[in-house]
């Protein structure tokens, strides 16, 4: 199984990187493993090599994987700590991180001067699809690149291939636009049916079975009704997410309105201070708003 050939190296153990990392162990991969809070590496230290830099991280590794906050954590441990210059010839980057395109076109071309490949490989599922290594992969590089790392991303979930490095990175953009917008458009449509009189979860149970039904309602519509904003996803993750897109669109010449307005609305719910509330914890700014609460469902006793 080549799975056994390719040593893997990753960088950032965090919410998302700690069930990627253990699907990666249980495929059979060698590793070596990366944080900048060491302590996140101790479970797998039976299993793995503990690395005590990037640069040792990546030095004998033929993959690399960094699933980093953002693309200024991703620029200090991959370029000023010297995580590109140590990649070896013939290795493949994949940053699984959300950065802007234009950092992924850089990083491409400082890992093609060390003759090593790259790929934008961000992804959406969240810590759920993360798990059970059900995570869609959105990929930007040269097929050749994506062709030698398919078996890695087949141990983490389906992998897309978009087009050119950056591609990847666009997708996801897009992703989190569709993802932030409907987030609001579930907290509006709740509140309005709840302030009305009308229970929200039979509300979310009977729009599930219509035009309106998505992932979105069905999973952080039920969040918000249960009032469970434990993060899968957190709040200043989205907002750094929404301020890419606007920055995105605005060197495309783009106008975004329904970005701008819900960027607008995460901005005041982190200032606020929600920013580690999971993104569907954007109801409590419309609440917030408002002066009124979802609240519990109203008790509905049906004769059975």
């Amino acid at each position: 199984m080549t799975s056994h050939h390719l040593r893997i190296a990753f960088l950032g153990i965090g919410l998302m990187g700690t069930p990627m990392v253990r699907n990666l162990l249980n495929a059979g991969y060698p590793m070596t493993l990366w944080n900048r809070t060491a302590s996140k590496c101790e479970p797998f230290k039976d299993e793995a090599t503990i690395a005590d830099s990037p640069k040792n991280a990546v030095r004998d590794a033929d993959v690399v994987i960094t699933m980093l906050e953002n693309g200024d954590v991703v620029d200090d441990v991959m370029v000023a700590q010297g995580g590109i210059a140590s990649l070896k010839a013939g290795a493949v980057y994949l940053d699984m991180s959300s950065v802007q395109p234009s950092l992924a076109r850089r990083h491409a071309e400082l890992a093609r001067k060390q003759g090593a490949g790259y790929v934008d490989a961000p992804v959406s599922g969240g810590t759920v699809g993360a798990e059970r290594a059900a995570l869609s992969i959105m990929a930007g590089g040269s097929e050749a690149d994506i062709e030698r790392v398919r078996p890695v991303f087949e141990a983490l979930g389906k992998c897309t291939p978009i087009g050119p490095v950056g591609a990847g990175q666009l997708a996801k953009l897009a992703n989190q636009a569709i993802v932030g917008i409907t987030i609001g458009a579930v907290s509006e449509a709740l509140l309005l049916a709840a302030k009305g009189g009308a229970d929200p979860a039979a509300v979310r149970e009977a729009l599930m079975g219509g035009f309106a039904g998505s992932r979105i309602l069905e999973l952080h519509g039920q969040r918000m009704i249960d009032r469970d904003f434990s993060p899968g996803a957190p709040a200043r993750i989205q907002l750094k997410d929404l301020r890419m897109i606007l920055d995105e669109a605005r060197s495309e010449g783009l106008t975004l309105p329904l970005s701008q307005q819900v960027h607008n609305e995460y901005q005041s719910l982190v200032a606020n201070g929600h920013s580690d509330v999971d993104h569907s914890g954007l109801l409590l700014e419309l609440e917030h708003l408002n002066g009124a609460l979802l609240g519990p469902s109203p008790a509905i006793r049906r004769k059975g």
